[in-house]
């Protein structure tokens, strides 16, 4: 996969804002890769503020309605990892300050 896709895929997937934050979920670091197999299928690999997060599902939805604008993606298939968890280093500079974190 190209990295000009992996920038798409990244770039459709920062429209997903998470609903408790109000900070899209690339800035956030919830996001550990993406992938997009030759059929077609979006591999998304992510991860959640918490385990118990009730807008995971609602999160998931979007990302898959997001993905499937871009005309190479035909299927989405959205992985949820707990390892490494997630902490307030993985969120970028904007997210840090936007947020109010130091």
């Amino acid at each position: 996969m190209s990295q000009d896709m992996k920038d798409s895929m990244m770039g459709v997937i920062e429209n997903v804002i998470d609903p408790e934050l109000g900070i899209d979920i690339v800035n956030l670091g919830l996001i550990r890769d993406v992938e997009l197999s030759e059929e077609g299928t979006a591999i998304v690999t992510m991860t959640l503020t918490s385990m118990g997060c009730p807008m995971g599902p609602q999160i998931v939805a979007n990302i898959e309605q997001e993905l499937m604008e871009l005309p190479e993606v035909k299927e989405v298939e959205v992985k949820i990892v707990w390892s490494p968890p997630w902490s307030k280093e993985y969120m970028s500079r904007y997210a840090k300050i936007a947020l109010g974190v130091r």
